[in-house]
Parts: structure tokens; sequence; C-alpha cells
């Protein structure tokens, strides 16, 4: 629970030291004292919007510290110990606005985010504001009422992470769709091309190799031109060729060595280079008779070198890397194909995915039309205990399994009617603005007692109540103080003389500068409040009895 505020420099508060205890407290003042403030400068502690504004004129910055007993708060302890930020069983939230407007926030001495100081908060502390009933006119806020009263925060948790889940499949299907849809003209030109390299079928190496022998027969007369002169001079010659000069030279040096056995060597050397003479003219000869015109061959080549080189024009690529082109497209064309089978798939595990989300949502809505018939129970005995004794609650929830989201399938609608006869309509349509405060103000109580946050703040939702309905008003909250540290805002004295502790709040003037103060209520300073409260500022001996008699019912 809150056990102390320290405000410095905001608004019109230069200083305050406020220390609470368990129960209710009451806080009352003159109008246009701040009675709000401190609930506000809480706020702005708990991670609220903060603005340069805020800062009291002439001051470098806004200062305010909350300290709370965490002795009873497992959910704040366990958020703390998650975060490395536990301090024992105490936690003190600082947070400062700068006159520039510069927002800084600690938890135990711990610089953090602004995000963190809000999540903390909703762990510590719940505000329900004086408008907090125009907001149940929506149904988001209507089921949000219903679940918190509900309390089923798994089977909530749960559904959202199948929702989630869900979701993240759909997306997943759908950017494949469209991938596979965007692929779908790829593969098509991809089917064309490569049943087009099919038919033309051109093996790896094929293109040198015709391009090799394409020259050859293009060449062919020229080739049997000039190896027929190349055998001549080399060994048909009828009067001079190399190899007959050759055997000549040998017969002159076999002389000699006759004469001079160290010519040996060269004799040897010129019988060898005969042999290499006579080798290479048999196979000049054998070349020479292998050539021959052959145009319908050389046609055959022609026609495929030219198909060869178009497709690679047509590809862009060189007509030497054409086959492995073909075989890049063949592949490419492989992996595409197989994209429908995995499109199949997560269709599967998205539909298997809604269904598991339709069968949570479907628990959620079981527990909610159990939980919905209790509450509708409970605000009628409050309502009309509330001095509208025709009133009857209702919650009506509409299942729509076509109409998934995180927080289920259903569409709540808080339903009411006030005078004997008349049908349920929506809360909208059917409560006056007095009865709106009251139904508001029945229902918040009632959920509050099921919220997890140890202490409730109520400012001002009292507005638009008076006489016994705010005696009413008061025993119910005091009864909530029982059980929950309480603080409500208010003006009725049948509500101020209801609280455990009671706080006043007062604004003082001196010269240009007001100061607002904020003091606990004892005794006769308390009996004389709520007779000013009864009675204005002419206190009788009348309204101080009035003021004696509410101090001393207590109900609870």
């Amino acid at each position: 629970m809150l056990t102390q505020l320290t405000v410095t420099n905001f608004a019109i508060v230069k200083f305050l030291e406020l220390d609470f205890a368990a129960g209710m407290t009451t806080i009352t003042g003159e109008t246009g004292a701040g009675k709000s403030i401190a609930i506000d400068a809480l706020g702005l502690c708990l991670g609220g919007r903060g603005e340069a504004a805020m800062v009291r004129p002439g001051a470098e910055r806004t200062e305010i510290s909350a300290r709370f007993d965490l002795s009873e708060i497992p959910a704040a302890r366990a958020w703390l110990s998650d975060h490395a930020l536990d301090e024992e069983e105490e936690c003190i939230l600082r947070r400062t606005i700068s006159a520039e407007g510069r927002s800084r926030a600690w938890i135990n001495g711990n610089p953090v985010p602004l995000s963190q100081l809000k999540a903390l908060g909703e762990t510590l502390v719940s505000i329900h504001g004086q408008h907090a009933h125009h907001g149940m006119l929506h149904g988001d806020t209507q089921l949000t009422l219903l679940d918190q009263y509900a309390g089923h925060l798994d089977l909530l948790n749960a559904c959202q992470a199948s929702y989630q889940q869900w979701k993240s499949l759909d997306h997943q299907h759908r950017q494949l769709q469209e991938h596979l849809s965007q692929q779908q003209a790829r593969a098509q030109l991809l089917e064309y091309q490569v049943q087009e390299l099919d038919e033309f079928a051109l093996q790896s190496g094929e293109f040198e190799a015709i391009e090799t022998e394409h020259r050859r027969l293009a060449n062919c007369g020229t080739l049997l031109e000039q190896s027929q002169r190349a055998l001549y001079l080399l060994s048909e010659g009828d009067e001079v060729n190399v190899q007959s000069l050759l055997q000549q030279v040998i017969s002159e040096v076999e002389a000699l060595q006759g004469e001079d056995p160290g010519l040996g060597e060269i004799t040897a050397m010129l019988h060898e280079g005969l042999i290499q003479v006579q080798e290479s003219s048999s196979e000049l000869s054998r070349y020479r008779d292998g050539l021959e015109m052959d145009p319908e061959r050389f046609g055959e080549l022609e026609q495929r070198l030219s198909r060869a080189m178009t497709l690679a024009r047509k590809h862009q690529v060189p007509a030497a890397e054409l086959a492995a082109h073909h075989q890049a497209l063949a592949e490419e064309l492989a992996q595409l194909s197989g994209g429908d089978e995995q499109l199949a798939q997560l269709a599967e595990d998205r539909d298997q995915a809604r269904a598991a989300l339709a069968a949570k949502a479907a628990k959620l809505n079981k527990s909610r039309q159990r939980y919905a018939r209790e509450l509708d129970k409970r605000v009628t005995e409050n309502l009309q205990a509330l001095a509208m004794p025709h009133a009857r609650f209702q919650i009506a929830i509409e299942h729509r399994p076509d109409a998934l989201t995180p927080s289920g399938a259903d569409r709540v609608q808080f339903m009411v009617t006030t005078n004997p006869g008349q049908p349920l309509q929506p809360l909208a349509k059917s409560a006056s603005g007095g009865e709106l405060s009251r139904i508001g103000l029945a229902i918040q109580v009632i959920t509050a007692r099921k919220v997890a946050t140890p202490t409730l703040i109520f400012d001002e939702v009292d507005v638009g109540i008076s006489g016994p309905t705010a005696a009413v008003v008061g025993r119910m909250l005091r009864q909530l103080g029982q059980s929950t540290q309480v603080f409500c805002v208010t003006h009725l004295p049948q509500v101020a003389g209801q609280g455990h502790n009671h706080m006043y709040v007062a604004k003082q003037s001196k010269g240009k500068s007001t100061e607002t103060r904020m003091m606990p209520l004892e005794g006769d300073a308390r009996l004389g409040e709520l007779a000013r409260l009864l009675g204005g500022d002419t206190i009788t001996d009348n309204t101080l009895a009035n003021a004696r008699e509410l101090l001393v019912s207590d109900p609870a």
C-alpha cells in the first residue's frame, strides 16, 4: 500500500509530505483548493504524462516520490525481481519534470524508462476518475470491467497468445501467397526458356567442339593445298625433299665416320632426325588424306552454330556458357515448383491455429457468462441500495466465432432498466446523467474488489449523488476499505464521515503567491470539516450534531 507521498514544486504545491495508513482515507477541501492535486501528483509519479506546465512557476523542476509497502503485493515484488530492481519489501518511485519539460524516473534509486515506471505503477495503484462512468458507455471498457471482475487472466493470456500465433501464420501464408503469385510469371517464362533450351539440347563443351570442326571444314581447301605443299617439301618432291636430303647427309657423315669414329654421335642424331621426318610425313599424309569437302556436314554445323549464337544473344550470355545457363534456369524452375506444397502446409497450420483460438475463445465466453450473471446480481443489488429500487442490470454477451480478437470472440454490452415495466436497454440509451453516475459507481466499487492492485483511488466519483444515496456510497467505500487501501476525493459529508482517515486540502495566498496545503484531520478538526460540508461557512450546533452522527456511524 501507499505509505508516503512527497511533492515538491508541483503546480501550486510548494511542498507536501504526507503519510498514509490502511483503510479508507477521504480527502475534502474548499472548492478550488485543489483536492485532487495529490492524486494528480501521484499519477505523475506512476508514469502519467508530464509537461513543463506542471512545474510551479519560478521553480527549476517538480519532484514527486511515493513510498509503498510491498509486503502484501506479490505481483509488484515479482515485477521488481524480474527487472533486478527489488529492495526487500519496500519500493520508492521518484519522478522529476524540469521547467523545460524534460522527464526523469527512478525505481529504488535506479534510473528507469518511463514505460517501466508505468508498468510497475499498474500493479500498485488503480485510479477511478470522476468521468470514468462515461467510459463505461463503450463496449471495450465494459468488456475490460467484466474481465477484471472475472479475474480469468490465464484464459485471456492464452487467448491472446493463440491469436498472435494465428495472425502470424496467416501473415506468413499471405506473404508466401503473394510471393508465389509474383513468381508465377517468372515460372511461366522459365518454363518457356527451359523448354526451348531442352529442345536445342546443347551439351557442355559442345559449342567449342562444333566451332573447331566448323572452322576446319570452312578452310578445307586451303588446308588440303597447304598440307600437300608441306608433304611435297617434306618427302614427296621428285627432285629435292627434306627426307632425301637428310638421307644424303647421313651417307656423307657415315663415310667420314670411317675416318673419324668421333662422328658416331652425330650420325646417331641424324638417324633420329630422319625417323622424326618420316613419322611427321606419315602423320601429315594421313591428315591430308582425311581432309575432304563435306558440304552437308558443314551446313549442319553452320545451322547449329547459328542457333546457338541466337539463343546466347537472347539470353544475354556468351555462346560458350549457354549450356551452363540452361542448367541454372532448370534448377531455378525446380525450386519455384516447390512453393505450392509449402503454401498448403502453412494454410493447414493457420487453420489449426484458428481452431485452437476459437476453442480458447469459447472457454473465455463460458467464464464470462458465469461471472456476468454474478455481476448482474451484485450490481442490481447495489443500484437498488442507491435509491434506484426498480433498477435491473444485466450484461449481454454476444459470442461471434467469426470475429476473433486477442480478447476472444465476445461483444459485451451493459444493459439496464431503472423503471418498472421497461425493457432492458443499452446503458448509453437508458440512463440519465445522475443515474449513470450511480450505475458507474456501483460497478466500479464491485469490480474494484476484484482488481489485484492494493490501492484504489476514487476521484470525485460521487458527483451527482446526494442525500441518503451518499450515505450508501460512503458505506460501500468504507466496506471496500476493510480489504484494501482506498482514497476518496469527495465533497459529500456522508462519504467523508465514513473514512477511517481524513485529509483536508486548503489553498493559501500570500501576496502574489498561492500555495496548496494538505493535512490530516482528527477529532474536533475533522468534526468541524464535516460540519462545513453539511452547512457551509455557518456552523451551528445542529450541523455539529449532524456531523457527529456521521462520525459515529460505523456499519463496517
